[in-house]
């Protein structure tokens, strides 16, 4: 019996469930880490300790060492958590240009587990005290050319500023208050803080432009910062060797996520703390660089700079934040200047699709190849795919280039949400994608491309008219230096479009009309009659943003209060 007993025990012993061993796995995380930018530079600093990781170009060229500049952010780093209590779920803001600090700051700031609050340089003061009492960050580093504009931080909930007197790699550097805090830390080693809990943990809150409105504060997350990085350095063929010049500002969009980038494949940062074009094409000659991005306004006064000439060494750069017309392309081809053209927003990490280069295109003439680059191409490898919505359906239109729709994303490289503003969220994430508010079309081969702004779109007589068309028929006139077309209100047709224009090269007043009759004639050659601005207005300069971004409701608005329409057109 005792026998018996033994032995169905010990079939019972056996037949018992193995113990689930996924939780002890899980709590390891052996097969698993949280995705983030701070382990690109953390990479790079143990496997090209030696190279440059960057250079300040306004400041005698001085020169950091990855193994110096893994010091420098961990000791900032350091400096935040202890001199001013920065930690978990903390802000830090930087109102600063494209120097050291806010370079640094975008590594020391995620490794403390707060989250960088990057400003724009050009705003205003009501505008910066808006984004300080919004994002309420315990430290704001601050220029010395912007202190002025931070007088209010106490009151906007700031504890702690720092000014910056970008004094790095000079005589005086000591004397600034910056690289005091720095000096004054601990480098402590990378292993001392506190790793991520979540990849979906915010890294960075970056403001749109605030074109229609008070800005957002989009929320960009760890995961996203770290995949979208990893896709600029390959779509841009980036290496140990890059030489990056920052000629966009590392305040827009995270610097479309360079700064990571950048660091990610060991390439050297040259900091410059404006867009100065003699200095630009100065670095261009002198200090082989690789790699650089920019709006079309920027391109456009490189390719038409007076020192422009064909260049002795391939270069690659990044057009975005407008659509490029065929004419800008072609003369960046002509002087050796590869582009590459992408597409995103700000609350897309900036650059998320790109119009990526076949084979085929390199033997077609500038025109033609020209015009196929300046489509908006296809998704970055970790998004997914870029979709075209028919508004009122919610599906996908045809792929026949020449049905609209809205553009939309989904996926990675897609903004946790705004900052403080769940309705926003909500809506801009309605049906499960990011709705862009631009309309486009998918060609064939699954290209994307603009025809414009939702609220750009001109509808004259029943027909939908694309700015974006016209104003590359007009910049294809040589004399044409850049455009904004814009709708006017018309008695019999609804709207009609108007053009403003800049020129290369100034004419007198007297000469205006009769260049304006030129431009329509050539334009006549170009574009349907119905898409015939109705007058051409030249200007010495169109309104911007601070990121060069053409601020079309500028116009739109002037010309819809003239016909006593106040707050300009009427949007859906």
């Amino acid at each position: 019996m005792k026998q018996a007993q033994s032995r169905i025990a010990a079939i019972a012993e056996h037949l018992k469930p193995t113990p689930d061993t996924s939780d002890v796995d899980n709590a390891n995380k052996v097969f698993r880490s949280e995705l983030s930018p701070i382990s690109l530079l953390r990479r790079t600093c143990s496997l090209y300790p030696t190279r440059t990781a960057f250079v300040h170009g306004n400041n005698g060229g001085s020169a950091v060492s990855y193994s110096a500049f893994s010091e420098r952010v961990r000791r900032l780093a350091r400096a935040l958590s202890t001199s001013f209590g920065v930690g978990e779920g903390d802000r830090v803001a930087v109102l600063v240009p494209n120097t050291p600090c806010i370079l640094e700051a975008n590594f020391a700031v995620p490794l403390c587990l707060a989250q960088i609050v990057s400003i724009n340089t050009r705003l205003n003061q009501d505008e910066i005290d808006y984004i300080l009492t919004l994002s309420q960050p315990k430290v704001l580093f601050v220029d010395h050319e912007l202190e002025h504009l931070t007088v209010n931080f106490k009151k906007c909930g700031v504890a702690h500023r720092v000014v910056v007197a970008d004094l790095f790699g000079t005589k005086t550097a000591a004397s600034d208050p910056y690289e005091q805090l720095i000096a004054g830390a601990d480098a402590a080693p990378w292993s001392s803080f506190p790793p991520l809990k979540s990849e979906d943990d915010v890294i960075s809150i970056n403001f749109t432009s605030g074109t229609t409105g008070r800005p957002k504060g989009v929320m960009y997350h760890h995961r996203g910062a770290y995949l979208n990085s990893l896709c600029l350095a390959l779509e841009m063929g980036m290496t140990s060797e890059s030489n990056f010049l920052w000629t966009l500002p590392m305040f827009h969009a995270s610097g479309w996520c360079f700064p990571w980038a950048v660091c990610a494949v060991g390439a050297t940062h040259t900091l410059i703390r404006k867009v100065d074009y003699d200095l630009i094409w100065h670095l261009f000659e002198t200090a082989n660089i690789t790699h650089y991005c920019g709006a079309p306004t920027v391109q456009l006064s490189i390719v038409n700079h007076k020192n422009a000439r064909p260049l002795n060494r391939q270069m690659k750069t990044m057009v975005a934040a407008a659509p490029p017309s065929p004419t800008l392309l072609e003369g960046l081809l002509k002087i050796g200047i590869t582009p590459f053209h992408v597409y995103g927003l700000t609350e897309t990490y900036g650059p998320s699709t790109i119009c990526a280069w076949q084979s085929e295109w390199r033997s077609l003439g500038y025109a033609e190849m020209a015009e196929k680059l300046s489509r908006q191409g296809q998704a970055f490898l970790a998004s997914d795919e870029v979709q075209v919505w028919d508004e009122e359906t919610g599906r996908e239109v045809p792929a026949d280039g020449t049905t609209l729709g809205e553009v939309v994303f989904r996926g990675n490289l897609v903004m946790k949400g705004y900052l403080k503003d769940e309705k926003a969220t909500r809506e801009s994430f309605k049906g499960g994608v990011f709705h862009t508010g631009d309309v486009g079309v998918k060609h064939p081969d699954g290209y994307i491309e603009l025809r414009d702004r939702k609220k750009d779109i001109i509808i004259s007589g029943g027909e939908n008219i694309s700015t974006i068309e016209i104003e590359q028929a007009i910049v294809s006139h040589p004399a044409i230096f850049e455009t904004c077309v814009v709708s006017a209100p018309d008695n019999q047709w609804g709207e009609r479009p108007i053009a403003y224009v800049t020129l290369k090269k100034e004419i007198s007043p007297s000469q205006h009309a009769a260049f304006e009759q030129e431009l329509l004639k050539y334009l006549r050659t170009k574009i349907a009659g119905y898409k015939m601005p109705i007058r051409v207005h030249i200007l010495v300069e169109l309104p911007k943003t601070s990121t060069g971004k053409i601020q079309k409701f500028v116009l739109r608005d002037q010309e819809w209060a003239k016909a006593g329409r106040v707050g300009g057109k009427k949007i859906n």
